[in-house]
């Protein structure tokens, strides 16, 4: 008989664990507690494959062989519990796709930065000619990718929701942006559990691996030193001289990046097409992943040059009577919003606010005082958002829409200032995700 896989969630990475598995030929079911979206639902009937929504039939889900989890669903669910308990394994949609494909897999994880990264990856491969895919948190499912194409590399952004899930999974590549306190509410609010997760994202690597790293970040130099990492390291900096992997030189403002026996490249700061601190980390990892491959350094320059940047990720909207309107959605913890106030150079009306996640604001408190003119509360519950920065500005109004909170902070702005959405919050309590809260932030804008 086959082996029952059995899927929880039936959003992207479900359903393309789903088609992945039928694909297999193993027997299929698929449960969400929610209602299922149309379009996954059509995906379900298409591929013949079983399921439920609004429910969990615990007898279909518990004679499983094998369970995949969606990264929405915490290990503590009750219902994860007792599939535990018969000692039914439990594995994430990208440890099942990893079985099934031999491409080169290029891996980046981190608090900050992944997505931007996997996409500069994603774009100086494609660049160069490579048969690449763009998969895992971004994009298609890299479940459904490894059952419809047949690509030689991948590009994948892999949270630390996916990476607890993993086993037997190996980034050929790993890249570790940064670790800071995010997530903490599924991490008993112990930052040593959050980082042990990111780290496994170097679990099976060997010594023809690579692992990228910033050598920058204390989390992570903290955390490097309790782990045994076989891979070779190839640490990026802004701040100190690094002989194998990047730096930046501040006297010529270069960029250095050094593989052994390979041509080194250097590149002006200013000619990156991402701008600030943050980016220049995200531009000298995905520089060294390139190098590892050989791509040619003309093709590095000119990715490097001409990239650009995801939505909702520091985008600009529009200006409107000389006031700057910008979509950093994406920006779900604290340290996000640290990087977008620290790139702003005019005075800001900051949005903020929504499903706090354990968040400390202290390290927000000098920025605030610095750069902020009004905070704009976007959330059902600004308690202690208001808490924190009620004696840092002059003016907190809270709002319960993006239509709201957009028409407040044009009556708010002046000429010349900006108006920031960087919410250091998730999305839930008012919106579906980060993607629907920019999306109507951008119309919001524009209708104005």
């Amino acid at each position: 008989m086959n082996k029952k896989i059995v899927i929880l969630g039936a959003g992207e990475s479900g359903v393309g664990a789903a088609i992945l598995a039928k694909q297999k030929q193993f027997d299929v079911f698929v449960s969400d507690a929610a209602s299922i979206k149309d379009k996954y639902k059509n995906l379900l009937h298409k591929h013949q494959i079983n399921w439920e929504e609004n429910t969990h039939t615990e007898e279909n889900i518990l004679s499983a062989d094998e369970v995949i989890k969606s990264p929405g669903i915490p290990g503590t669910a009750a219902i994860i519990q007792k599939i535990k308990n018969k000692n039914i394994p439990v594995i994430s949609e990208i440890e099942f796709a990893g079985r099934f494909t031999r491409a080169k897999k290029i891996c980046i994880t981190g608090s900050n930065g992944k997505t931007t990264t996997t996409n500069l990856v994603y774009h100086i491969f494609k660049k160069a000619g490579y048969n690449i895919g763009l998969a895992g948190n971004v994009g298609k499912s890299f479940a459904l990718q490894v059952a419809q194409n047949n690509y030689d590399y991948y590009a994948l952004e892999i949270s630390s929701f996916q990476l607890d899930d993993t086993y037997t999974f190996k980034a050929d590549v790993a890249i570790l942006t940064n670790i800071t306190p995010d997530h903490l509410d599924r991490y008993d609010y112990k930052l040593e559990n959050y980082a042990l997760s990111k780290f496994r994202i170097t679990q099976n690597q060997k010594s023809d691996d690579a692992f990228i790293y910033c050598a920058d970040d204390i989390t992570t130099q903290q955390f490097i030193k309790q782990i045994n990492i076989y891979a070779k390291q190839y640490p990026f900096s802004l701040t100190r001289k690094i002989t194998e992997g990047a730096y930046l030189n501040e006297q010529t403002n270069q960029i250095h990046i050094t593989i052994h026996n390979k041509q080194p490249f250097t590149m002006s700061i200013f000619d990156l097409a991402l701008q600030g601190k943050h980016n220049a980390y995200n531009s000298m990892a995905a520089g060294i992943a390139a190098r590892l491959f050989d791509i040619r350094k003309e093709t590095i320059r000119e990715s490097l040059m001409d990239f650009q940047n995801v939505e909702h990720r520091l985008e600009f909207v529009a200006k409107i009577h000389g006031i700057e309107f910008i979509n950093d959605s994406k920006a779900t913890n604290v340290n996000s919003a640290w990087y977008a106030l620290e790139s702003m150079t005019k005075p800001v009306v900051w949005i903020v606010g929504g499903v706090d996640k354990g968040n400390d604001y202290t390290m927000l408190y000098d920025l605030v005082k610095e750069k902020v003119k009004a905070i704009v509360c976007l959330g059902v519950d600004n308690s202690k958002i208001i808490k924190a920065f009620a004696d840092k500005v002059q003016t907190i109004v809270e709002t319960t829409s993006a239509e709201e909170a957009v028409a407040q902070s044009y009556r708010l702005a002046k000429k010349d200032e900006v108006v920031l959405l960087s919410p250091a919050c998730a999305s839930f309590d008012l919106f579906e995700n980060y993607e629907e809260r920019g999306h109507l932030f951008k119309k919001a804008v524009r209708a104005l």
